[in-house]
Parts: C-alpha cells; sequence; structure tokens
C-alpha cells in the first residue's frame, strides 16, 4: 500500500492492518530489508499450548463508558493501571522486588471501547518510520514528540515453546539477529510463568526496535483477552520528534538492573544453561555507560501473581 507522507510517497509496511501507516524511508542506500509476514498481534506458533487470540480472562459488568475503581472489578482485581487519558500510571515495585503486570478490559466486559482501562488493545496511534542507521542495520523512529507513559507499540509474534526458543537460538548464523524475548513472571507460588515471543517470521514493527544500555523505551508484560501477556513498549520519558525507539533488551532502564533480578543459584542455572552455545555481539548503541556486549538471554520482565 502506498501512503502520502508529507510530500513524498512511502510504503505501509503494515499493509493497513495498523491504525496508523508504518513507513519505511525511501532511501538508494538502505540495507536489503527483511521479509516477514506482518502481524499487529501475537500469533500461535510451534510448542504454544494457548491460542492468544481465545479470550479466556472474564469481564467486567460496568455500565459506564470508562471504568472506576468503585465498580469495576477488573480494577478492583488488578489495580489502576492507566490514568483518565490513557498514560500509564507509576508502576511501582513490589515488596517482591517484581513489577506487577497490566490487566485491560476485554472483549467480555460491558464497558465502553473508549474505556480509559484499553489502551494496548486500541493498537498503533502514533506515526513511526523505519529507518537505516548508521551501524546498527535497521531501526525505528518516532515521527511526533511522545510523553513519557504513553505506550508506543508492542513487541508481536509468534508465541512459541521454550525448547522451540532454544532451537531457533542455536541454529542461527552469526550474521543473524535474535529477536525472541523471554518474558518469566513469578506466580507468588514458587512457580514460574514463561512465555517465549519470536518476531522473525512473523512479527510488527516492533521487531525493528534496537538495543540501548540507555533507553527511551521499556516493557511491559499486559493481558487483554487472553491469559497470553501482550508485550507493550511504554515511553520513559519525553520522547521528542525524529528520535529513535529503543529498550534494554535485559530489561533495565536507564541503565537500572533488569527488573528481575538473578537472585537464586537455581536461577542463576538457568540462565547459564540458556546462554551456553550462544556467542555475544557487540553492542553499539552510543551510550556513555554501554555495556559493550547484547545480552544473551533475552529474558526481559517479570511479574507478580498473573491471574
Amino acid at each position: 500500500m502506498n501512503v502520502v507522507d508529507g510530500s513524498k510517497h512511502a510504503v505501509d509496511l503494515s499493509h493497513g492492518l495498523e491504525n496508523v501507516p508504518v513507513l519505511i524511508e525511501r532511501s538508494s542506500s538502505v540495507p536489503i530489508f527483511p521479509e516477514f509476514q506482518y502481524s499487529p498481534e501475537n500469533i500461535e506458533g510451534p510448542g504454544c499450548t494457548v491460542d492468544p487470540s481465545e479470550v479466556t480472562l472474564p469481564g467486567c459488568s460496568c455500565l459506564y463508558h470508562s471504568c472506576c475503581t468503585e465498580s469495576c472489578s477488573c480494577l478492583q482485581t488488578h489495580g489502576q493501571a492507566y490514568d483518565s487519558t490513557g498514560t500509564l500510571l507509576d508502576r511501582t515495585q513490589t515488596d517482591s522486588g517484581y513489577c506487577s503486570p497490566v490487566f485491560e478490559c476485554n472483549a467480555l466486559c460491558s464497558c465502553s471501547d473508549t474505556c480509559s482501562n484499553r489502551v494496548v488493545q486500541r493498537g498503533l496511534r502514533l506515526r513511526l518510520e523505519i529507518y537505516s542507521t548508521r551501524n546498527r542495520g535497521w531501526g525505528l523512529r518516532t515521527l511526533e514528540a511522545i510523553p513519557h507513559g504513553t505506550f508506543v507499540c508492542e513487541y508481536a509474534g509468534e508465541v512459541i515453546s521454550f525448547e522451540e526458543a532454544r532451537r531457533r537460538q542455536l541454529t542461527q548464523r552469526s550474521e543473524e539477529n535474535n529477536y525472541i524475548i523471554a518474558v518469566r513472571e513469578h506466580a507468588g507460588t514458587g512457580s514460574i510463568i514463561e512465555t517465549f515471543v519470536d518476531p522473525a517470521v512473523v512479527g510488527n514493527v516492533g521487531r525493528f526496535l534496537n538495543h540501548s544500555c540507555l533507553p527511551n523505551l521499556f516493557m511491559l508484560p499486559v493481558r487483554v483477552h487472553s491469559v497470553v501477556p501482550r508485550l507493550a513498549l511504554f515511553a520513559g520519558r519525553n520522547i521528542d520528534a525524529h528520535e529513535e525507539l529503543t529498550f534494554d533488551y535485559s530489561g533495565g532502564y536507564s541503565n537500572q538492573p533488569p527488573v528481575e533480578l538473578l537472585s537464586t543459584q537455581s536461577d542463576a542455572a538457568i540462565k547459564a544453561s540458556r546462554t551456553d552455545g550462544l556467542q555475544r555481539k557487540p553492542c553499539h548503541c552510543g551510550a556513555n555507560k554501554c555495556a559493550q556486549f547484547l545480552p544473551l538471554d533475552l529474558s526481559i520482565l517479570s511479574g507478580n501473581n498473573p491471574k
């Protein structure tokens, strides 16, 4: 699909699947563009036991256009995540040391589609452009200013099993990128829920986000209709127009430690087993406190008590 962006014609990478076109920089000097199937949301991949598109969460019976904590069962159970404008509230860590996941109202809720507890499910709302960076291949930048706490985009792709994720990592060539994100959530009973998302073959605009040791985005698991979390990226600060969008593949933000800290020998053993046989790649983010290498284990987030 060709769209008009200012005075130039551009291609909509999403082919009309997003609310706004996803533009690609047009230049004769850009690298070869990767081939993949565009999907704005997660799809079921090899080893996935739950269909991400299936509605499995209960809904509220609110009669108002927008839910309020006094009467909404969703907000009472999971807490309020957004203000009245849909801006993410401060997600402070709990006593356990982990951040709380976000639950939005869903298809079974009786509130309006304009409810302030429906943000990620509304999809892409910002004008973004994929462009060729100086030394990191393709990247993603915003064409408009983004206020702090704004939902930017999802990191969507195939939801796969750990075994499939491991197989894909070990069969990658050294020059290929590893797109797989692992989300580990502590269920509060000593058990761990894991979700693996790979947008390499089927994915969305989020697959073009580069790593930075000093990023301007951070990722949170957001549950909408399904128990399978959607990996949502929010602005960690005010972001200027034409600024590159980045997040920390290890889950940290502003050079702080990752949300999930390896504090036990068993966790350390898990991490070691997953990175065995994988080669480290240099980081070119340019941050003052760059770690010099990209994270090997892309284990991004932890939440507590997902229901």
